[in-house]
């Protein structure tokens, strides 16, 4: 599908793409749909600013895709394209998230659903996806994990602060990030421990009721990400669908992250690198001023969440996808 300046999910994509071009395939990337782009050549121009900087060469539409030995579904949308392309000889479907799961149930959650059920083959993103797909409806499925860009996240060195000050990403139109549990877990952390400083990040939360003093940081960009990460001593990031790249970047910048329990989260995080709590906001509040009030565990699940994500390699993940590929073709 089309994509905007600042998509994870893209990001993700675009990422995967500039590691197969490192290993020597070649690569041409379809928009389908609506997008916004004046010409193919623009599309190109835009990716390789904002995102990676790739050979590969942009198409709108499937019409004059050129053949391919492998193409992948990137989305529910782009699957039905997919499974109309003939000039191919292996279809897969590159995985983020259980996107059924991102409407309530009707038509669009079967339209999604359905292309599950397309015989292609996936690649998911880590293992709880690639088990959901294969257990319940039947697919051919490999998983690939997460890491992170090592130049850009990591513990700046800043003066160390008077009061623990807790981060919390939000994005209200996307009801899997939880803003209500959040707000509500957090509420009842302030009036605990009225020391705490709060900064919400990922939209313009003035609107929004939480009665209480927080730094409002809007919209960042990836490079004003780091900095806020290494202020803060917890991070509460939850997803009630797979995971976002978000825990790991938190992570290797020395903040702990505090996150809801749930086989769609604990394929990648787990009791020693991170604190998980049941979703209810009241267990949730209590977890939070259990590490506020025990420096000796925050330091320990800080010092635990670095070393974890230090262990993750994006070339890894690529390798593993290349090989999946030679397997498929073998």
């Amino acid at each position: 599908p089309d994509f905007g300046i600042g998509s994870g999910g893209h990001l993700n994509i675009f990422r995967f793409i500039s590691m197969l071009e490192k290993l020597g395939y070649k690569n041409n990337i379809c928009l389908v749909g609506d997008h916004r782009h004046s010409s193919e050549s623009k599309a190109k121009e835009l990716i390789n600013e904002h995102f990676f900087k790739l050979n590969a060469n942009v198409y709108f539409g499937i019409d004059n895709l050129p053949e391919a030995e492998f193409s992948f579904a990137t989305g529910w949308t782009t699957a039905y394209f997919l499974r109309a392309f003939s000039k191919t000889y292996h279809k897969l479907y590159f995985v983020q998230d259980f996107e059924p799961s991102f409407y309530a149930g009707g038509s669009e959650y079967a339209f999604a659903e359905e292309t599950y059920k397309f015989g292609f083959t996936g690649v998911c993103a880590g293992d709880w996806l690639a088990n959901k797909l294969k257990n319940e409806y039947g697919m051919t499925t490999r998983s690939v994990s997460f890491s992170y860009d090592r130049d850009l996240y990591y513990p700046r060195n800043l003066q160390v602060a008077s009061k623990k000050k807790i981060f919390c990403y939000f994005r209200p139109p996307t009801i899997r990030r939880g803003l209500e549990t959040a707000l509500i877990a957090l509420d009842l952390v302030a009036k605990e421990h009225p020391g705490v400083e709060f900064i919400f990040a990922g939209w313009d939360m003035n609107d929004f009721k939480f009665e209480h003093e927080f730094e409002n940081a809007g919209l960042l960009s990836l490079e004003e990400l780091p900095d806020i990460y290494s202020q803060c001593d917890i991070a509460l990031v939850l997803s009630f669908t797979n995971l976002s790249l978000l825990p790991l970047e938190i992570m290797a910048c020395g903040c702990v992250v505090v996150s809801n329990e749930g086989e769609n989260v604990q394929w990648l995080l787990n009791d020693n690198n991170a604190k998980l709590s049941s979703p209810n906001p009241v267990v949730m509040a209590e977890k939070i001023i259990e590490l506020l009030r025990d420096d000796a565990k925050l330091n320990e699940l800080r010092s635990n969440g670095i070393e974890f994500a230090n262990g993750t390699n994006w070339n890894n993940e690529g390798k593993k996808l290349a090989s999946y590929l030679e397997e498929i073709s073998s």
